[in-house]
């Protein structure tokens, strides 16, 4: 009878290990992760940024929770992942591109939003009448200025030779990164002796023809500016540029790697890296103090050595080949 009397307390035990264990799930920290579109570059944000949480303690699937979700370029399912994590009561939101911030910014004043591949709060409409940002934004964001070296890259590695330069550049109306970079390039252009061609488009769907229209106007060099229709349908515009032996130059690095020339601009894995860092310290403390928007810090003048072959440029000292 003995061994019958201690079944009640192994079952006690068994029951407050349980509960104990589903406390201890419950106290893992949840960061709600949301993109705005598929594309090749801009993951890699993401992987910075969880490389950046576990480098300063919090692994996940062990000490953190990570949910990510992708809208796929739908605004709709954008709107959709906002409100579920909101809903969820997500320990933090973190937003990559524009678009997500956005969301983010419109659906909830009160979860820390670490931003990523984000402009300024005033290039996104959301800063007050100071100029300043909602009180839970936080992350890494970025300004215009270095678009003007970027750009030059063009002038300075074609080296024209008393000739101006047709430059084409294609971008989506709605990104006001996207508009402002080319308003800030058409400031520049003159005086570098370029002409811009610039064409709008809606979607990633309309690049081809419209990439086509353009390399139909004998353009000498294509600028892929920091706009996410472009980051989405870059292989369908370096696969028409190429066939028209036309280089493309841009101020993001991550599109060195996927073909174009060169460029000077964020990292976008060290990007992503930076807004992980404050992440990992909010979780440490759960506590925003000292935490806010900070300039990127790492930029980089990268070239693809395959496609400075195939245009036969000369990429001077002090560019990092891509690999």
């Amino acid at each position: 009878m003995k061994p019958l009397r201690i079944l009640p307390l192994l079952v006690s035990l068994i029951i407050i290990a349980s509960c104990s264990s589903s406390s201890k799930k419950n106290t893992i920290p949840v960061v709600g992760f949301v993109d705005a579109f598929e594309d090749a570059t801009i993951s890699q944000a993401k992987t910075g940024f969880v490389d950046a949480l576990r480098k300063n303690g919090f692994t996940d699937g062990k000490d953190v929770n990570i949910e990510y979700r992708n809208a796929q370029g739908s605004i709709p399912t954008l709107t959709q992942i906002v409100n579920y994590y909101v809903a969820e009561k997500v320990d933090l939101l973190a937003t990559s591109t524009t678009l997500s911030t956005v969301a983010a910014i419109q659906k909830t004043k009160t979860i820390p939003i670490f931003q990523m591949v984000s402009p300024t709060p005033d290039r996104m409409k959301v800063a007050d009448a100071v100029g300043k940002g909602p009180a839970n934004l936080f992350g890494t964001m970025e300004e215009l200025n270095y678009i003007d070296t970027s750009f030059t890259l063009i002038t300075r590695l074609l080296k024209p030779k008393g000739t101006r330069l047709t430059v084409g550049m294609i971008y989506n109306q709605s990104e006001p990164q996207s508009t402002d970079a080319l308003q800030r390039i058409k400031g520049l252009a003159d005086r570098l002796h370029v002409t811009i061609i610039a064409m709008p488009l809606n979607s990633s769907a309309d690049a081809l023809l419209v990439t086509q229209s353009l390399l139909n106007k004998n353009i000498d060099a294509f600028f892929a500016n920091p706009d996410n229709t472009v980051f989405a349908a870059f292989e369908t515009i370096l696969k028409s540029c190429n066939e028209h032996n036309v280089p493309i130059f841009t101020s993001e690095a991550g599109l060195v790697q996927r073909g174009a020339v060169a460029a000077f601009g964020a990292d976008i894995y060290q990007w992503g890296y930076q807004s992980g860092v404050q992440a990992a310290q909010y979780l440490k403390t759960r506590k925003t103090d000292g935490l806010k928007l900070e300039m990127v810090k790492i930029r980089k003048r990268v070239y693809n050595p395959a496609a400075a072959k195939k245009y036969d440029i000369n990429v001077p000292a002090g560019f990092e080949p891509v690999k």
